[in-house]
């Protein structure tokens, strides 16, 4: 295969460009990374369809993941439960060194080949499942050898990378493949590669919980109520959704019922 994020940047001698050069061709460089996700639409949307199959029939998706793209992962999944007011455990991620060892930069795990297989067993990890590799090379090994091993053991596999034909594509029943080409700063893939990987996160996420119904319209009418701001929006929501007129009318009703949606379907009963 061909490691095409190794490969030097299209890009000489940054340490003599002004900053108004850098940011300028930082920005270029961004720029190309929707156009490459375009290109892998068709599987991304062929991996979200899955990930809807399998959670309907009461699976679960699990990230496996290390450096950038790992964190990423994380960062994603953390938000899920209180935006969308799901499972905590529905978006899951086994990260190299950890979820408790977010915040360090712990790249010596990522040649772990045992360790990713061990944490998804402790998640009793099964064929209901979906398991997805995060890797910008498409070779790391805590990844790679978590698939292989899934894939041995009957459970689906996808990936998220960004090298072609790579050894983890390889094990991947739905891989997708992200070319986002040399990083502005030779293999530097929390750049382009990270931007990418946040990107799909992302429109798997929104996608998925957009199609389980926990959106109505354009809004989030399971968001969890744990702040002013929220239960703020959240009262608005339902007054305009219901025609309720008093802030404070809206507001008792949704704190009883706990959710806009289920404010909303209480409302709707008691006036149909």
């Amino acid at each position: 295969m061909t490691k095409i994020t190794e490969e030097l940047s299209n890009y000489r001698h940054l340490e003599k460009m002004s900053v108004e050069e850098l940011t300028s061709n930082l920005n270029k460089e961004d720029k190309t990374v929707a156009l490459a996700i375009e290109k892998a639409l068709p599987k991304l949307n062929t991996l979200i369809k899955t990930i809807l199959s399998k959670i309907e029939q009461g699976g679960r998706l699990f990230y496996v993941g290390a450096g950038s793209g790992g964190r990423l992962s994380v960062l994603d999944v953390i938000e899920l439960p209180t935006t969308y007011g799901v499972s905590p455990d529905l978006f899951n991620v086994i990260l190299a060194g950890g979820k408790e060892h977010l915040i360090e930069a712990l790249e010596e795990k990522e040649d772990d080949v045992n360790a990713a297989w061990l944490m998804l067993k402790e998640k009793e990890v099964s064929a209901k499942d979906i398991v997805i590799g995060v890797s910008a090379s498409g070779t790391t090994p805590f990844v790679l050898s978590g698939l292989k091993k899934c894939k041995n053991q009957g459970i689906t596999t996808a990936c998220i990378v960004s090298n072609p034909g790579s050894p983890i594509a390889q094990q991947a029943d739905i891989p997708v493949e992200v070319i986002t080409g040399p990083e502005f700063v030779s293999g530097s893939t929390r750049m382009k590669c990270g931007t990418a990987q946040k990107m799909i996160f992302d429109m798997i996420s929104t996608a998925t919980m957009i199609k389980l119904g926990r959106v109505l319209d354009n809004q989030m009418v399971h968001v969890k109520l744990i702040n002013n701001k929220i239960t703020d929006r959240a009262v608005k929501m339902l007054m305009s959704k219901t025609g309720i007129i008093d802030y404070a009318e809206a507001k008792k009703h949704l704190l009883k019922h706990g959710s806009v949606q289920n404010a909303l379907n209480k409302y709707q009963g008691e006036n149909p």
